[in-house]
């Protein structure tokens, strides 16, 4: 079932079904006189061709008609494109990061999510970058959609009307992941939103998790834990292994160690393992501790 969206669903949906509309008209309209036409003047009833004389009305109607519906259409849109770019001012500023591939929601209080939880009848902007290659955020039942671009900040807003979760996707194709690039929105109450928010923003800052690290900075998506093979090399059991990389073009064999790990996520291009492409971005958002607590992580798969 589709949500509800302050914008620009209710807009989107009516100026949606009025083009419709006017389609189907047009459609049957000009079958109708189509039909009409090859029976009316087929070569059987008229053998030898006639001048058939201009109608002045006729041709203003139809230059006219078309025109004042080409400019509704027009109106309509830009009004739409208006709503979706004029975010107001009290709106709840999340950050949201794409990579291939996952979602990542940073609130105003340093939280980080993989999951969007907002207030309902509350503005929420979404300002959008990637850390990759471009993707593109999409809620169906919103109405909305915008890209995320490497190196460039883009936005939009909404504001549900009604609680419940509804669906995120990447509409760009992005790679391999592409289809898995799935995340939710959580509408909830304010009260509900107010206590969790005050709740997370109370905990007391705790050591780095390497294991959510994995996952929330995306590794997951190219890289398995359980031996498997996929976009990248698996993590499962590689610390203080050898692996064969290019390194500026040149074989040679490298231990998997802390200095390598902290190096391959800072600097992916620098030893590629071979047999896998060289399309892993730099983990620049990763901080020391962070990166320590993934290198930590990565001991224990063994």
């Amino acid at each position: 079932m589709f949500g509800r969206s302050y914008t620009p669903i209710g807009m989107s949906d009516v100026i949606f079904l009025g083009f419709l509309v006017i389609c189907l008209v047009l459609l049957v309209g000009i079958t109708v006189t189509m039909v009409y036409f090859i029976i009316r003047y087929s070569r059987k009833r008229h053998p030898q061709a006639e001048q058939i004389p201009g109608n002045i009305p006729l041709e203003i109607i139809w230059t006219v008609l078309p025109t004042v519906l080409v400019l509704g259409m027009f109106y309509y849109g830009w009004v739409g494109f208006k709503t979706l770019r004029q975010v107001p001012g009290d709106a709840l500023q999340i950050s949201v990061t794409g990579r291939m591939w996952t979602w990542t929601f940073e609130y105003p209080n340093g939280l980080k999510a993989n999951t969007l939880k907002v207030p309902v009848k509350k503005a929420v902007n979404l300002n959008l970058t990637s850390a990759d290659v471009l993707h593109s955020f999409f809620v169906p039942a919103f109405r909305i959609k915008e890209d995320a671009v490497p190196g460039m900040k883009t936005y939009l807003w909404f504001q549900a009307e009604r609680e419940g979760t509804y669906d995120v996707f990447c509409s760009e194709y992005c790679g391999t992941g592409h289809s898995g690039m799935l995340s939710k929105i959580e509408v909830v109450s304010q009260d509900v939103f107010d206590q969790w928010y005050a709740g997370e923003t109370a905990k007391p800052v705790k050591a780095p998790d390497g294991a959510a690290l994995v996952v929330s900075a995306g590794c997951t998506g190219c890289h398995s834990l359980d031996g498997s093979r996929i976009v990248g090399p698996s993590l499962k059991g590689i610390f203080g292994e050898k692996t064969h990389v290019l390194t500026d073009g040149v074989e040679r064999d490298i231990v998997v160690d802390e200095d390598y790990i902290r190096r391959s996520l800072l600097e992916p291009g620098k030893d590629v393992v071979e047999g896998y492409p060289a399309i892993m971005p730099a983990q620049t958002q990763l901080s020391a501790e962070e990166i320590d607590a993934i290198i930590d992580y990565l001991k224990t798969l063994k």
